[in-house]
């Protein structure tokens, strides 16, 4: 069952006035008989962050990949309110997906060698990414580098060191970095605290809680944590077997859920 309807009230304000950051409808996928997804919606307001939780195989990960323009759906429509960015963006090619990345979404991997080149710098990973925006001059693509480390609490007399002399939770520290030096409209999140120490993903999250509160980051944030996800969403996607079986404020889903899967998540990690 949606929630849908019980948000509405409750949230009104913000859901009336706000253009969303991101609208998805109706995205299907599959991969020969398997169902990834199937007709699954989503919306996103400016500043929330959208925790998307379920079981291995849920579908949420193929889904934060066609959020991310890495793949194709079967059938579908998505669109973020960016300059440019008219139309269906499924329906871009290559380059433009590219760009588009580039310049409006950034992502952090669960896996930190699928976002970062291990033995370049740290600081040289996020220089990287500015080059696309058009920066040149080596200082200050180091200054921007380093304002971006800053902002993700990595430590600045490391920023020469490449990532695979760092822990892990330096490593997704200057993941995050990449991600926000060009103040992306949109931050995916994938699994980004899983295989790291308690007293790390505790480090990651408040990070992650500061740059959402302090810059407004609009934020999709994966995990089969439901200790993150209540941690950090202001609503959730509950996803079983590529589809969506409930949707709504996360107070709401952590205290009264109302699909008897949600009900058997929530209350097997109580």
């Amino acid at each position: 069952m949606s929630a849908t309807s019980e948000i509405l009230p409750l949230d009104a304000p913000r859901l009336l006035t706000a253009t969303p950051v991101l609208q998805m409808e109706s995205v299907s996928r599959r991969f020969g008989d398997v169902v990834a997804l199937e007709d699954v919606s989503a919306t996103v307001y400016p500043g929330e962050v959208l925790g998307i939780m379920g079981e291995s195989g849920s579908g949420k990960s193929t889904l934060l990949r066609l959020m991310n323009l890495e793949d194709s759906p079967d059938k579908g429509d998505y669109r973020l309110d960016i300059p440019g960015a008219a139309g269906n963006l499924f329906d871009l090619d290559r380059y433009g997906r590219r760009m588009l990345r580039a310049r409006h979404i950034g992502i952090v991997y669960q896996n930190p060698h699928l976002g970062l080149l291990m033995r370049n710098s740290s600081s040289g990973n996020v220089a990287e990414r500015l080059l696309i925006a058009g920066e040149r001059r080596f200082s200050e693509l180091r200054a921007r580098a380093g304002d971006a480390l800053a902002a993700s609490e990595f430590p600045l007399e490391r920023m020469d060191a490449p990532p695979i002399e760092l822990s892990g939770g330096m490593q997704q520290r200057v993941q995050l970095a990449k991600a926000i030096a060009l103040e992306p409209v949109l931050l995916l999140l994938d699994e980004p605290t899983t295989g790291l120490d308690v007293s790390v993903q505790a480090l990651v999250l408040d990070t992650l809680k500061r740059l959402q509160r302090d810059r407004a980051i609009t934020m999709v944030l994966v995990s089969h944590d439901l200790g993150v996800i209540r941690t950090m969403a202001d609503r959730v996607m509950v996803m079983r077997r590529g589809r969506v079986v409930e949707e709504g404020l996360a107070d709401q889903i952590f205290q009264d859920p109302q699909h008897e899967y949600t009900q058997a998540l929530v209350h097997a990690k109580l």
